[in-house]
């Protein structure tokens, strides 16, 4: 799947992971001196990355998305797939991919990291799907919107709506605890997140239906005033290991 097609509005309305995701990450690094983040994007990862690491070396095949990465003193940007570097061996402390890993040939991913990778690195795979405001509306958000795209996610997806659990991890598991993004968005803010899912943008591809336009007084009505800012979580897929 290619994200260079929006990676505007991808920049604009991801969420951010939690902080301590990262500070869970470093504590567990042999070192702070290099990480990796794999499939980079925006550099969303990157800057959280680049405050506990002495440099980070963030990569993207798409080289619309590495254009418009957030610059940072200890971030280096290169556009290159996560299968195939030219970094040389042994010389990350950490190595992340976020929201990313079910996109890649994983079995070479996890070469490739096993290459780079210093004695005791640690690798961290994570990414999220679901996202929970109330129960009514998530139960009507699933009905009309998740019902109707749900043949228009790419295989990849799958992966990642199955928490992960059909992607193999062989690397020496860390106890990870839970981690959740929590933001607080009003109605208009979280639809503008959702019009960057792949399945959305397919959906209306495939039928020329503005889905989300067309669901909106729907979600609305179990919102609340669309102007008024609510809390929601979006709990993450988390793996950890050490190579």
């Amino acid at each position: 799947m290619e994200f260079g097609a929006w990676a505007d509005q991808y920049a604009a309305f991801r969420p951010r992971y939690p902080v301590g995701l990262f500070d869970f990450i470093a504590d567990q690094a042999p070192g702070r001196r290099l990480a990796w983040d794999c499939a980079t994007g925006n550099g969303q990862a990157a800057i959280d990355l680049a405050e506990r690491f002495e440099r980070v070396c963030a990569t993207d095949k798409s080289e619309e998305q590495i254009s418009r990465a957030t610059a940072h003193s200890r971030i280096d940007y290169s556009v290159q797939a996560a299968e195939a570097t030219d970094f040389p061996n042994a010389c990350f402390d950490a190595i992340c991919a976020a929201q990313a890993v079910h996109w890649f040939d994983v079995e070479r991913f996890y070469a490739e990291a096993v290459r780079v990778a210093r004695p005791g690195a640690v690798i961290g795979i994570w990414g999220y799907t679901d996202f929970n405001v109330s129960p009514a509306f998530d139960s009507a958000f699933r009905e009309r919107v998740l019902e109707p795209v749900k043949g228009d996610w790419a295989g990849g997806v799958r992966l990642l709506t199955n928490g992960y659990r059909d992607i193999p991890f062989p690397f020496e598991r860390i106890e990870t605890p839970p981690f959740s993004i929590e933001v607080t968005w009003d109605l208009p803010r979280l639809m503008a997140y959702v019009n960057t899912w792949s399945g959305v943008r397919r959906y209306v591809e495939r039928t020329g239906i503005g889905l989300l336009s067309e669901v909106y007084p729907l979600l609305a009505a179990e919102w609340g005033d669309p102007a008024t800012p609510r809390p929601i979580a979006m709990p993450l897929y988390a793996m950890m290991g050490r190579i």
